[in-house]
């Protein structure tokens, strides 16, 4: 039985989120328009300004990418989402880039789980070599239009039970698993897995990590670092 280590893709492995390289792109290819930035442009300026926290910036962004993706071509998408991967693909951490490579050595079944549209996500962890990736789903009609509608979205947010229906799957152990995160949303995963590393924790994550004894890395700069 394989060992299985999870990552998380958004500032645990790429240092921005895809979700939002992949939105300014298509304001910036014009698929939508410039007015969709007013979901997120004030707290992305709270953000940068240290008054406000990223959490409500990322939420302004999914929240203006659902509002504008109805109705665009699913093509136009997916010429922009690669664009996308190609330019920002080295854009990654070190830290987890290395981990990733030396577990590929050792032959774990690696496994990406994010909130970022699914098709980005797989060619984003493809290049990584991932065995398998999770992403947001969005519906696709027979036009090849997106409908707006979100798809299984009730597993995508259960973290932990990805993983434990993967592991059935494909017949992986939890002994010696591991699994890198940056944010609370993880934690379901850290207490399943044998080996959790909360990488650049928020304060949520940062807390329990102190708690539970979970190892914490930081990478800032030239400099990887555990917080004892």
């Amino acid at each position: 039985m394989k060992k299985v280590a999870i990552f998380d893709i958004d500032g645990t492995i790429f240092r921005s989120s895809l979700l939002i390289e992949i939105t300014e792109a298509l304001i910036a290819e014009g698929i939508f328009k410039p007015s969709v930035k007013k979901h997120y442009s004030k707290h992305y300026q709270d953000w940068l300004n240290r008054q406000g926290s990223y959490e409500k910036y990322i939420d302004g962004v999914v929240k203006a990418f659902d509002a504008n993706i109805k109705g665009k071509k699913y093509e136009d998408f997916l010429k922009i989402s690669k664009r996308v991967v190609a330019i920002k693909q080295g854009q990654t951490y070190k830290y987890t880039r290395d981990l990733i490579r030396q577990l590929k050595k050792k032959k774990y079944f690696l496994l990406a789980i994010s909130n970022s549209p699914k098709m980005i996500v797989d060619d984003f962890c493809k290049q990584l070599g991932f065995d398998k990736a999770y992403g947001r789903m969005r519906e696709i009609n027979e036009k090849g239009i997106f409908t707006g509608r979100l798809m299984h979205g009730d597993i995508i947010n259960n973290k932990a039970n990805v993983l434990q229906r993967v592991m059935e799957k494909e017949n992986l152990t939890i002994r010696g698993s591991i699994a890198v995160g940056d944010t609370e949303s993880d934690i379901p995963l850290f207490k399943m897995v044998e080996n959790p590393i909360c990488f650049n924790p928020n304060k949520k994550l940062y807390n329990t990590a102190k708690k539970q004894g979970w190892k914490i890395i930081v990478e800032r700069k030239d400099m990887v670092y555990e917080i004892k």
